[in-house]
């Protein structure tokens, strides 16, 4: 297992980035020559794990080889240059996670635990993503949830403090982010004591267990917010949890957005 916290004394990498083999929207080695021509000392990709729902956004089963080979490929082409490291975003749904001998054997180098599935209130046998955009989540909340976003958070949150006790992963990934379409669906929602307390609670959690915290910046160029949110900073620089700053990239162009910010702002 690679040592994570080792490389957080440069700011020049990322471990949080998405390719083909998922959602992102263009090839591994478009990265590569991104990270290196950014100047990046290492560069970890996380594809969205297989996972036991229909879901366009996570990598199959049979793909999973592929992705370790080109992961190999990439290390002899790029040399010192970069160092490339080979990790996953695990979702937990309840009945499959990081946690899993499944993942666990698989060769990798670091994982990011991360919900982006939870239980419909209305059909509790199908999982409803309730990450991505906000019509769509909009649309979601009608269908699955009656409307009833305090469900969806406290669900959202109660997922997040099970994966933590189950482990198997070394990173918690964007903890907080059912917060940005939970807002969007009831403005203030997210200054409201009771979900300051689910927030504060997991991250109470997450630093007990040990893990490493995500401070993720894909949505601050859009929405102008972290995950976990920036009023969390000063609790964690204080309490001085481990860190890891990811730009969370979909598109090579984006493999540094905001990261900078942040890191600014827990310096």
């Amino acid at each position: 297992m690679f040592d994570i916290t080792a490389i957080t004394a440069t700011p020049l990498y990322n471990l949080h980035t998405h390719t083909q083999f998922c959602d992102g929207h263009a090839p591994m080695n478009q990265f590569v020559d991104a990270a290196i021509e950014l100047g990046f000392t290492t560069l970890g990709f996380s594809p969205h794990s297989p996972i036991n729902t229909e879901s366009t956004c996570n990598m199959t089963t049979e793909s999973v080889a592929e992705y370790l080979n080109e992961i190999q490929r990439l290390r002899s082409l790029s040399g010192p240059r970069l160092r490339i490291l080979a990790g996953m975003e695990i979702d937990f749904t309840g009945e499959q996670g990081p946690a899993d001998g499944y993942f666990r054997r698989l060769p990798l180098d670091y994982r990011i635990g991360s919900i982006h599935f939870i239980p419909s209130l209305t059909e509790p046998d199908t999982l409803v993503d309730i990450d991505g955009k906000f019509e769509n989540f909009e649309k979601k909340m009608a269908r699955y949830f009656d409307g009833d976003i305090e469900w969806v958070v406290r669900t959202y949150f109660a997922r997040a403090v099970e994966m933590l006790s189950r482990g198997g992963f070394d990173i918690v990934g964007h903890c907080d982010k059912i917060a940005l379409n939970a807002g969007l669906y009831r403005a203030g929602i997210e200054s409201e004591p009771w979900f300051t307390t689910l927030v504060n609670d997991l991250l109470d959690a997450a630093l007990d267990y040990g893990y490493i915290i995500e401070i993720n910046t894909k949505a601050y160029e859009r929405h102008h917010r972290f995950f976990p949110d920036e009023r969390y900073f000063a609790r964690l620089r204080r309490q001085q949890a481990r860190l890891v700053v990811n730009s969370d990239a979909h598109d090579p162009n984006l493999l540094n957005a905001s990261r900078q910010i942040a890191l600014d702002l827990l310096a």
